[in-house]
């Protein structure tokens, strides 16, 4: 880059002027920060990025590949140095973001947030720029922490000062929360998938009763009689529409999600224990909130099973900030929505009265990315209460950055995810086809990146990111950090696709 290009770069300034002549650095000129009479800043070299002091550098760890230079102190982007960079800098630690539209922004590369934080910008959406699930954690080879850290540089990097979050996603065990606990999350996804029943779904009345006699009512704090009492023979009003039961339908719900909703509970309870000497945010009463998933299930969450649900929930004294029902259609990875829309935005519209009656809390769309065709049916009906979750998506544009500057290497890896896809894909609900797919060796070098938007192809490159990782891992991140800003600039346009549905909601209220 040029010295005219990066004078023009926002927020370059007379100061970070002075900081690159003093470190013969190239300076990010959003990430220069004052504080207690000390400059804080975030420098490029050949080595990487470093993190400049000026000042009081007190608990920052020294290198001994970097020395003070013409009185800059220099050094590593360490777990240490975040911390204490955090220590030092209050806004670069996650809270608690209430009810706020929020967006969750997945990075499996580490490099992306900068990205994001360009995206989002001005639009009021509340960000979680720290999130990934123990799945994902296990087949990237990354900790939370790493995944905190990560995410906190590429802020620093991009002057980020207003509130942010930190999602733990899709946990399932208590030894899993407290791994994202340790590492100061502020924003835990419960997904208890696991426990619920989907036999419940097709069984027989006779079954449900036995389903039901079964259930660990003493656990439940309730009994068969005391359920009835609270649901059957009775009319619940949801703004324009009403909800009953009969027998079979609350056995059902009942028998489908009773261990879920107990296993929630849980959870929610350790949180507390484990969490619960923080100092409590506001509005919340926790140092954290939760997200209820049960996305991640064989059939759709009706809005009489959401309103069972979110109905026990309360009972059991659990609070959430937002919940991620299954629902109709398909939520595909890293494609748009498949399914009737009319369909779609009847069934959604009934989800979103319900989560306004019993909270308000938001409602949660997994494997939200890409779903451009329901995000204004999304984003009407439930005035602003959103949670919109993306993760691969951003490792497809890194694909697609990695098309376009380095082709060679982008058409060893679209081979190998071809060979790997029939594995790979047996953890995932996707419908692409290999035979739709175009082999690497026919493809000009234009056309690479276009195939980032076709279909098969891009859920084949979604799904097989973990062998990928394994087999090009540090070959991909090269040509990314080397054409960082590329990265930043297809991350920034794509997520303003993605965000300008709620933003423009948002605008109406």
């Amino acid at each position: 880059m040029s010295n005219e290009q990066r004078d023009k770069k926002p927020g370059f300034s007379e100061k970070t002027r002075f900081l690159e002549q003093l470190t013969g650095l190239t300076v990010y000129p959003r990430s220069v920060t004052q504080a207690d009479g000390t400059t804080f800043f975030l420098a490029r070299g050949p080595q990487g990025k470093v993190l400049g002091i000026l000042g009081d550098t007190t608990g920052f760890e020294r290198n001994s590949q970097f020395a003070i230079r013409n009185s800059s102190f220099l050094c590593l982007l360490t777990p240490i140095n975040a911390a204490t960079l955090r220590d030092r800098l209050p806004w670069l630690r996650p809270v608690p973001l209430g009810l706020r539209t929020s967006a969750g922004f997945g990075d499996r590369l580490g490099l992306a947030t900068p990205g994001h934080v360009r995206a989002v910008r001005g639009t009021g959406i509340a960000p979680i720029f720290a999130q990934q699930s123990v799945r994902e954690n296990a087949r990237t080879g990354r900790t939370p922490q790493q995944v905190m850290d990560e995410a906190m540089w590429g802020m620093f990097q991009e002057g980020w000062r207003e509130p942010w979050g930190a999602d733990a996603d899709h946990l399932k065990t208590f030894a899993d929360a407290d791994t994202f606990a340790a590492a100061g999350y502020t924003f835990y996804t419960v997904d208890p998938g696991d426990h619920v029943d989907n036999a419940a779904h097709t069984a027989s009345l006779d079954g449900l009763q036995d389903k039901l006699r079964a259930m660990p009512w003493a656990d439940l704090e309730d009994s068969p009689d005391d359920l009835h009492t609270r649901y059957m023979d009775r009319c619940f009003e949801m703004e324009t529409f009403t909800l009953e039961f009969d027998e079979t339908t609350l056995l059902r719900a009942a028998c489908k999600y009773g261990h879920a909703i107990l296993h929630a509970a849980r959870m929610y309870r350790h949180l507390v224990a484990t969490l619960g000497d923080r100092p409590p945010s506001t509005g919340s009463g926790h140092a954290f909130e939760l997200e209820v998933s049960v996305d991640e299930t064989e059939t759709p969450t009706s809005p009489l099973e959401h309103f069972f649900i979110t109905s026990e929930l309360r009972r059991l004294e659990v609070q959430w900030v937002s919940l991620a029902p299954r629902y109709v259609g398909r939520f595909e990875k890293g494609v748009d929505y498949i399914g009737d829309l009319d369909e779609f935005e009847a069934e959604f519209a009934r989800h979103a009265a319900i989560a306004r009656v019993l909270g308000p809390y938001k409602l949660s769309l997994h494997s939200g990315s890409d779903k451009f065709s329901i995000y204004p049916t999304i984003a009407r009906h439930t005035r602003g209460l959103t949670h919109l979750k993306t993760a691969g998506t951003s490792y497809l544009e890194a694909l697609r950055t990695i098309a376009r500057v380095d082709p060679t290497l982008f058409r060893r890896i679209l081979a190998y995810t071809i060979e790997r896809y029939p594995k790979d894909r047996a953890t995932y609900h996707v419908s692409a086809v290999l035979t739709n797919v175009s082999a690497p060796e026919t493809l000009s070098d234009d056309d690479l990146p276009v195939l980032l938007d076709q279909f098969d192809a891009r859920q084949v490159l979604h799904v097989t990111f973990g062998s990928a990782l394994d087999r090009f891992g540090d070959r991909m991140l090269a040509p990314l950090w080397e054409h960082e800003e590329v990265y930043y600039t297809i991350l920034e346009s794509h997520f303003k696709h993605h965000l300008s549905s709620f933003t423009e909601s948002r605008g109406r209220e």
